[in-house]
Protein backbone atom coordinates (compact mmCIF):
# COMPACT_ATOMS: atom_id res chain seq x y z
CA UNK A 1 0.00 0.00 0.00
CA UNK A 2 3.09 2.27 0.43
CA UNK A 3 3.32 3.18 -3.56
CA UNK A 4 -0.27 3.47 -3.86
CA UNK A 5 -0.37 5.53 -1.23
CA UNK A 6 2.77 7.64 -3.33
CA UNK A 7 0.98 7.68 -6.50
CA UNK A 8 -2.32 9.28 -4.81
CA UNK A 9 -0.04 11.49 -2.50
CA UNK A 10 1.78 12.71 -6.23
CA UNK A 11 -1.71 12.49 -8.19
CA UNK A 12 -3.52 15.37 -5.23
CA UNK A 13 -4.91 18.11 -7.80
CA UNK A 14 -4.08 20.40 -5.40
CA UNK A 15 -0.62 20.56 -4.36
CA UNK A 16 -0.23 24.65 -3.71
CA UNK A 17 -3.85 25.19 -3.51
CA UNK A 18 -5.39 25.66 0.27
CA UNK A 19 -8.55 27.28 1.50
CA UNK A 20 -9.79 26.53 5.00
CA UNK A 21 -13.29 26.27 3.96
CA UNK A 22 -14.86 24.76 1.90
CA UNK A 23 -11.44 23.11 0.79
CA UNK A 24 -9.17 22.19 -0.88
CA UNK A 25 -7.26 21.83 2.52
CA UNK A 26 -5.55 19.48 4.47
CA UNK A 27 -9.24 16.97 5.48
CA UNK A 28 -9.50 17.60 1.40
CA UNK A 29 -6.14 15.75 1.00
CA UNK A 30 -6.67 13.02 3.39
CA UNK A 31 -10.04 12.30 1.81
CA UNK A 32 -7.93 12.57 -1.36
CA UNK A 33 -5.32 9.50 -0.50
CA UNK A 34 -8.74 7.43 1.26
CA UNK A 35 -10.35 7.16 -2.21
CA UNK A 36 -7.61 6.50 -4.14
CA UNK A 37 -6.46 3.84 -1.15
CA UNK A 38 -9.39 2.21 -0.10
CA UNK A 39 -6.94 -0.41 1.93
CA UNK A 40 -6.21 2.48 4.42
CA UNK A 41 -9.65 2.24 5.76
CA UNK A 42 -9.46 6.23 6.88
CA UNK A 43 -12.67 7.43 8.81
CA UNK A 44 -12.95 11.01 9.00
CA UNK A 45 -14.37 12.68 11.41
CA UNK A 46 -17.99 14.46 10.66
CA UNK A 47 -16.26 17.33 12.00
CA UNK A 48 -13.73 17.38 9.30
CA UNK A 49 -14.20 21.20 7.70
CA UNK A 50 -13.20 20.20 3.80
CA UNK A 51 -13.28 16.43 3.97
CA UNK A 52 -16.43 16.78 1.59
CA UNK A 53 -14.75 19.20 -0.93
CA UNK A 54 -14.40 16.81 -4.03
CA UNK A 55 -11.28 17.51 -6.74
CA UNK A 56 -12.54 18.99 -10.14
CA UNK A 57 -15.60 20.68 -9.19
CA UNK A 58 -16.38 17.00 -8.97
CA UNK A 59 -20.07 16.03 -7.55
CA UNK A 60 -20.39 11.90 -7.29
CA UNK A 61 -17.34 10.29 -5.89
CA UNK A 62 -16.77 7.12 -3.28
CA UNK A 63 -16.51 7.74 0.29
CA UNK A 64 -13.51 8.06 1.50
CA UNK A 65 -13.52 4.63 3.05
CA UNK A 66 -14.48 2.79 -0.27
CA UNK A 67 -17.91 1.76 1.67
CA UNK A 68 -20.03 3.65 -0.10
CA UNK A 69 -20.58 6.96 -1.79
CA UNK A 70 -21.07 10.67 -1.82
CA UNK A 71 -22.53 13.44 -3.34
CA UNK A 72 -20.87 16.95 -2.94
CA UNK A 73 -21.76 20.32 -4.41
CA UNK A 74 -18.12 22.10 -3.67
CA UNK A 75 -18.13 20.84 -0.06
CA UNK A 76 -20.74 23.20 0.27
CA UNK A 77 -24.24 20.89 0.34
CA UNK A 78 -23.97 16.77 0.00
CA UNK A 79 -24.91 13.38 1.50
CA UNK A 80 -22.43 10.71 2.28
CA UNK A 81 -23.71 7.06 2.61
CA UNK A 82 -21.45 3.99 3.50
CA UNK A 83 -21.17 0.99 5.42
CA UNK A 84 -18.28 2.50 7.42
CA UNK A 85 -19.44 6.41 8.25
CA UNK A 86 -22.74 5.96 8.12
CA UNK A 87 -25.27 8.37 6.70
CA UNK A 88 -24.21 11.72 6.88
CA UNK A 89 -25.87 15.22 5.84
CA UNK A 90 -23.67 18.27 4.83
CA UNK A 91 -24.63 21.75 4.90
CA UNK A 92 -21.55 24.63 4.75
CA UNK A 93 -19.13 22.44 5.98
CA UNK A 94 -21.14 21.10 9.19
CA UNK A 95 -22.03 17.65 8.93
CA UNK A 96 -24.89 15.84 10.44
CA UNK A 97 -25.83 12.12 10.78
CA UNK A 98 -25.95 8.63 11.98
CA UNK A 99 -23.83 5.41 12.48
CA UNK A 100 -26.42 2.80 12.51
CA UNK A 101 -23.72 0.14 12.72
CA UNK A 102 -21.38 1.70 16.02
CA UNK A 103 -24.48 3.49 17.13
CA UNK A 104 -23.83 7.19 17.25
CA UNK A 105 -25.39 10.53 15.92
CA UNK A 106 -22.62 12.38 13.89
CA UNK A 107 -22.85 16.36 14.88
CA UNK A 108 -21.90 19.74 13.99
CA UNK A 109 -18.39 20.91 15.53
CA UNK A 110 -18.64 18.30 17.89
CA UNK A 111 -18.21 15.13 15.84
CA UNK A 112 -19.32 11.66 16.72
CA UNK A 113 -21.02 11.31 20.00
CA UNK A 114 -22.19 7.56 20.79
CA UNK A 115 -20.43 4.07 21.08
CA UNK A 116 -16.55 4.22 20.35
CA UNK A 117 -15.68 2.99 16.83
CA UNK A 118 -14.45 -0.59 18.16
Amino acid sequence: MIEQVRVAVATYPYPNAYRAWPGPNSNTFLAHVARQVPGLAIHLPSNAVGKDFLPGAGVFAAAPSGSGFQVSFYGLAGILVAVNEGFEMNLLGLSLGVDPVRPALKLPAIGRLGFGRG
